[in-house]
């Protein structure tokens, strides 16, 4: 596993640059094709919308969003904007696409950041100490929490919390980023979002942290049992040393690993998350999108969700680098 890591960054820089950018063509022509084998289109729901629409009406619509074109066509006709890094027109919202990504998608990291930096402590610290007591009843208590948090559906959770600390204790807002009527600046500004952002940061992390948790456990276990660990406990070494420095340090590895790839399926959370909470971000946009059969700025939401992945598994690799010494980064 090692030396294939390590080969991965071996790569030349050019490769490491073709690669990415052959995956979000790739995945561009993929979802270009998807959203197309897709019932309806703009124009037919503008179309209902207007009520008494005629067919020549209808007609006039596909002609000004280019749906009369042949499939191929319109297919070049994207690649060929997407080259020039223009994503199109939102007829549906009345502004460039880019423009509108531009403005939602720091809501959108700032969720997933939040999210996957409380399911990556909570879940580490909370499976080193599973791992600690294991067959104790700490260790039983730990690993029944963590099934229930992976087994009950997201939406549920988000509910639930708002109930108990938005209705019932009234410590926390109900939804949206931020309180639009207090007009706060600075360090206000950032707690008010910062205490918006707990409720939903806590509901797409808490999936994630249970799987963390069983994958730190079953780590920490592991390495625990290894050679290298029971020398340096032979040699006398401290015990927190053997457990910051030779532990937990190898059994984070496959945690790391996780993270890269979970990122899109943290994004494919955000969609509900943001949906039950209000939270302004691309996941909702998207879900407004898809009804609306607004495909140019669904499809920009998801070449922009694609980006993310990859820059994301990027960091990951770094991290990974960073925390095994067996792999170098190429300078």
């Amino acid at each position: 596993m090692a030396s294939q890591t390590g080969g991965m960054f071996r790569l030349p820089a050019w490769r490491r640059l073709l690669q990415p950018l052959g995956v979000v063509t790739a995945m561009s022509v993929v979802n270009f094709f998807l959203l197309r084998l897709a019932p309806g289109d703009a124009a037919q729901v503008l179309a209902g919308e207007a009520g008494a629409a005629t067919p020549e009406y209808v007609v006039a619509l596909r002609a000004q969003f280019g749906l009369d074109q042949p499939l191929w066509v319109q297919l070049g006709r994207y690649l060929w904007h997407l080259a020039h890094l223009d994503l199109g027109y939102s007829f549906r919202q009345g502004m460039p696409v880019l423009d509108l990504i531009v403005q939602r998608l720091p809501a959108t990291l700032l969720l997933m950041g939040a999210s996957i930096a409380f399911a990556v402590v909570v879940g580490a610290a909370l499976g080193v100490l599973a791992a600690m007591r294991a067959g104790r009843l700490l260790d039983s208590l730990i690993s029944i929490a963590a099934l229930l948090c992976f087994a009950t559906p997201l939406f549920w959770i988000g509910l639930m919390l708002v109930l108990v600390f938005s209705v019932w204790l009234d410590w926390l807002p109900v939804g949206g980023m931020f309180t639009v009527e207090s007009g706060l600046t600075g360090w206000a500004y950032a707690l008010d979002v910062a205490r918006h952002l707990v409720l939903p940061a806590v509901t797409l992390g808490l999936f994630y942290m249970a799987v963390y948790v069983r994958l730190m456990r079953a780590s920490m276990i592991d390495v625990r049992r290894q050679d290298f660990v029971r020398t340096a406990v032979a040699k006398g070494a401290p015990q927190h040393r053997v457990l910051t420095r030779h532990v937990l340090r190898n059994a984070l590895l496959p945690l790391v690993t996780m993270v890269g790839v979970q990122a899109s399926s943290v994004i494919g959370g955000a969609v509900v998350v943001e949906t039950v909470f209000s939270w302004p971000g691309l996941g909702r946009t998207a879900f407004d999108a898809l009804y609306q059969r607004d495909y140019n700025l669904l499809l920009g939401i998801l070449l922009c969700s694609s980006v993310v992945v990859i820059l994301v598994n990027g960091i990951v690799d770094l991290v990974y680098a960073r925390v095994d010494p067996r792999i170098r980064l190429p300078r």
